[in-house]
């Protein structure tokens, strides 16, 4: 007898599971059951599943019967006449929903030239294999499955036009892209999803060659003149935002420009790009830690005692500054009310992004990369009728990734920019490879995309044929301008005295375990030294007992609690969070014991830990 289970609970057994699978997906393709039903059976554990609950992914086949497939000509061209409907297919038993595990029974074909005997189901199109995004990648079927899966995270970040009404929208964290193009190489699905309305991309010239090693590991080589026409060029917008608020006891927010007498009161130069209703000015060009909007609240504590004083009255400062590190122009201001009926204002800032040496572009291949080099135009290598490339990409980032799919894009936007028509690169039927050659030759091209070059620097004919062509290149959301941190001294945690964390707050750079190692086996002692001097301390310890001992800066004294006065106490150098460990060992009551040996060898009185 085999168990049978409804959403993992048993409901019965049956003797055949095959007669039993059989029924019930009959019963279902003639509406008796439900379409949402999905039944499969577990071969290793002897049981039936049923799946009816909500959050299953379903997808729908073509039903295959001995060996062929129940989707005729007839019912396509009904299709095309609207005389059938999709519905109606599977009303007729033609398609069917599958789940992930009524899958794991089913043996699905990719075409109709495949199908037999065995086969249960057809794919409506091989590339329905594909996601929506990953279907966008042309010439899919030539590529690696990681490097689609990279390729399909690279058009995610991809910047372009995300929405129409960009300028009237508050968003977090937006680039723009300000020439945004649509791909001269593309799959059917770029149409279908109606990505032609929100492009994220441009089409460029890129050789493949090295260049004075530049471009290893990786990187790219941009051309300067390119970024000058405009190449890459965004914008990155965010938002800031204060609201008056209401608090207890009738206290409030106020978006103003402070007082003098206001606690924690800057100076009047911070001030100076407000207007007199305390918000900034749109067009006005602000730098890091300016005022953007004026604000003061009443004080975070009120005690008992402190309600009539005069000090407690005092408000204080809460105003909204730039971010670290974040320049721009105000865009946008926008002043309004927030559900109480209190004032709220955002104000949006704009920065002109140009493309910079750290910034990461990459294709729809999984190729990624980032910027190694702006080489001035009269540098670049240029071709016989002076076309000089906007990209030159490595070619040793080709073999050990096998993105033969990227080859094949450089082709056909080389064929399809000199032709003036667009290729079609559907995943399984793209354009093939020798009517892209062919048209090539009839254009006058060597039919393999190769092109003698010259050495933009010296004017010599290179010796190698260089594969140059056109590409769909993306430029990625993230640039160096938003990731480039740097501190010297600065804020420090409270409880352990060592750097904060974060580029945000202004941050220290954490230099770990293997940052470590690497000064000590290059032997630099004396920078090891500096940068594990953050948190450095001093502490009296005495000789006798090796406990912690009180130095009195007032009365010039020194004495160790358990001993007393009359003996030698030496004072050491340790970080604070050594200290921080002995004072909550203390705390559980046990009392460590620090022993002490002299620093030089000759037994003289300087101390240090050991």
């Amino acid at each position: 007898m085999i168990d049978v289970f409804m959403d993992e609970k048993f409901i019965g057994e049956v003797e055949n599971q095959e007669d039993f699978l059989k029924k019930v997906k009959d019963e279902r393709q003639k509406g008796k059951l439900p379409n949402t039903l999905n039944i499969w059976y577990n071969d290793e554990l002897k049981e039936v599943h049923i799946e009816i609950a909500n959050g299953r992914v379903r997808r729908p086949l073509i039903v295959v019967e001995k060996g062929k497939s129940k989707l005729t000509a007839e019912h396509l061209k009904k299709l095309e006449a609207n005389e059938l409907t999709w519905k109606e297919l599977f009303s007729q038993g033609v398609m069917e929903y599958l789940d992930a595990a009524e899958e794991e029974n089913a043996y699905v074909a990719l075409n109709e030239e495949d199908v037999t005997a065995e086969h249960t189901h057809m794919e409506i199109s091989p590339s329905i294999i594909l996601g929506l995004t990953t279907s966008l990648v042309p010439f899919a079927n030539f590529g690696q499955s990681s490097r689609l899966n990279r390729g399909s995270k690279a058009q995610k970040q991809a910047l372009g036009f995300y929405s129409a009404n960009y300028l009237v929208r508050m968003d977090t964290d937006v680039n723009i892209l300000h020439y945004p193009q649509n791909p001269l190489v593309k799959s059917f699905m770029y149409d279908v999803s109606k990505q032609n309305l929100h492009p994220a991309g441009q089409n460029i010239i890129i050789a493949l060659m090295s260049y004075e090693g530049y471009n290893m590991q990786d990187a790219l080589v941009f051309n300067k003149g390119s970024i000058d026409l405009g190449l890459a060029r965004s914008t990155y917008y965010r938002p800031y935002k204060a609201e008056e608020l209401r608090y207890a006891g009738g206290l409030i927010d106020e978006i103003c420009v402070p007082d003098k007498e206001v606690k924690g009161y800057r100076s009047e130069e911070d001030y100076k790009l407000l207007e007199d209703d305390g918000i900034i000015f749109p067009e006005s060009i602000v730098k890091e830690d300016d005022v953007i909007i004026g604000k003061t609240s009443p004080p975070r504590f009120l005690g008992e005692i402190d309600e009539f004083s005069i000090a407690a009255n005092k408000r204080r400062e809460s105003s909204i500054t730039m971010r670290h590190g974040e320049p721009g122009k105000v865009d946008f201001v926008m002043v309004t009310e927030n559900e109480e009926g209190m004032r709220l204002v955002k104000t949006r800032l704009r920065h002109q992004r140009i493309p910079e040496i750290g910034d990461k572009f990459a294709s729809r291949h999984g190729q990624k990369g980032v910027v190694g080099l702006i080489v001035p135009e009269a540098d670049m290598p240029f071709t016989v009728t002076g076309v000089k490339p906007d990209l030159i990409f490595s070619p040793h980032s080709i073999p050990s990734r096998m993105t033969v799919s990227h080859l094949l894009e450089v082709l056909a936007g080389k064929t399809g920019a000199l032709d003036g028509r667009t290729i079609d690169a559907t995943t399984f039927s793209s354009e093939p490879e020798h009517d892209l050659r062919k048209t090539l030759l009839e254009l006058g091209f060597r039919e393999d995309g190769t092109e003698t070059l010259y050495n933009g620097l010296t004017g010599e004919k290179l010796k190698a044929k260089i594969f140059i062509g056109n590409m769909y290149y993306l430029r990625l959301k993230h640039m160096v301008a938003n990731k480039l941190h740097a501190r010297a001294s600065g804020r420090i945690q409270l409880l352990t005295r060592q750097p904060i964390e974060g580029r945000a707050k202004g941050g220290g750079l954490r230099l770990g375990e293997m940052e470590k190692d690497c000064l000590v086996g290059h032997g630099a002692s004396l920078l090891l030294k500096e940068r594990f001097d953050s948190d450095i301390t001093r502490i009296q310890v005495c000789e006798s007992c090796g406990m912690l001992a009180v130095y009195d800066n007032f009365k010039n004294t020194q004495f160790c609690h358990r001993c007393g006065g009359n003996i030698v106490i030496n004072t050491i150098q340790i970080s604070y969070a050594f200290k921080l460990l002995l004072d909550e060992l203390r705390a559980l009551g046990i009392g460590p014991k620090l022993n002490l040996k002299s620093k030089y060898d000759d037994g003289s009185r300087t101390q240090r830990s050991k």
